[in-house]
């Protein structure tokens, strides 16, 4: 089982890295610090930030942010660059805040982007598309194996594995993980489709039909084993949304109020046929609906 290092600080991210030396905390001016050129975060999370931001107006920055020196070309100047600590800094600005606690670190370009993506996949601040670019980078910026990386960073190699898989699908799907209105399981499971455009057309089959994992891998099977172009194209297909007969609305209506629950109709392809669907909320419910069904039968 490899050993997790969550919640140990920086020191159990890097082994053989020691910040025991450098913990005298100073406060920097805001304007004096860059942003980390190797952030791997591209969004944060607006609820998370704006408790944050509540916060540190209340009660300050509590951790210290960490940060390098970087000098100029010119004598004396210079300027301090993030290592960690994104959203405490951005945090502090939105808060009003001129001044942040700081510790300052000598770090190379090497150490500081290892424990800028170590920070972030450690503490599991990526959304899984960030986390497996991330975890990408230090294998090629470090020459790392999967098996390596997982000893590094206390997780197990499936997982570092699975999560890497994602890099495998087109850019518009990895966008749909990126942004949030995909998940990883779902993305996960169009890998088993070889074919690019069939990936995306089923991400839209998804989102619209508000499919379960366990349903997209259902279809992902039927898929693959469609004999036909045309067969595999109507399982792909978008449900055409259209505009229900303004007469089954009003019978919708009058029986939503005859049996009092949500009452739909849907027509069949054939012609003339269809289906009424009646809900129920409990088993109390149901017995209910039963009695008032049996009751109708009789008159």
């Amino acid at each position: 089982m490899t050993k997790k290092v969550l919640g140990k600080g920086l020191e159990s991210l890097i082994p053989g890295v020691s910040f025991k030396k450098e913990q005298k905390v100073v406060e920097l001016k805001l304007n004096e610090i860059r942003p980390n050129r190797y952030q791997p975060r591209e969004k944060f999370a607006k609820t998370q930030m704006e408790e944050l931001i509540s916060s540190i107006r209340e009660k300050g920055v509590v951790q210290p942010i960490l940060v390098r020196w970087q000098p100029s070309e010119e004598a004396g100047a210079g300027e301090y660059e993030l290592i960690a600590g994104e959203r405490r800094l951005r945090a502090a600005r939105e808060a009003g805040m001129e001044e942040i606690p700081a510790i300052i670190k000598e770090a190379s370009d090497r150490e500081t982007l290892e424990i800028s993506l170590l920070e972030n996949v450690q503490r599991e601040d990526l959304n899984s598309m960030e986390e497996a670019e991330a975890l990408q980078r230090l294998m090629e910026e470090f020459e790392l194996t999967q098996e390596e990386l997982a000893r590094r960073i206390g997780k197990e190699r499936s997982t570092i594995a699975n999560t890497l898989r994602l890099l495998k699908l087109p850019q518009e799907v990895k966008k749909e993980v990126r942004e949030g209105t995909l998940s990883a399981g779902h993305a996960r499971t169009l890998l088993a489709l070889s074919n690019d455009k069939d990936q995306k057309r089923l991400v839209s089959h998804i989102k619209q039909r508000k499919l379960s994992v366990r349903e997209v891998e259902k279809l992902v099977e039927k898929i693959k084993k469609s004999p036909s172009g045309g067969e595999k194209a109507n399982l792909l297909a978008p449900q055409a949304e259209t505009e229900k007969d303004p007469q089954l609305r009003a019978v919708e209506s009058r029986l939503c109020h005859l049996f009092g629950t949500q009452v739909v109709i849907k027509k069949a392809r054939r012609q003339g046929g269809g289906w009424i669907q009646l809900s129920y909320y409990s088993p109390e419910d149901l017995e209910r609906l039963l009695e008032a069904l049996q009751a109708g039968r009789q008159l």
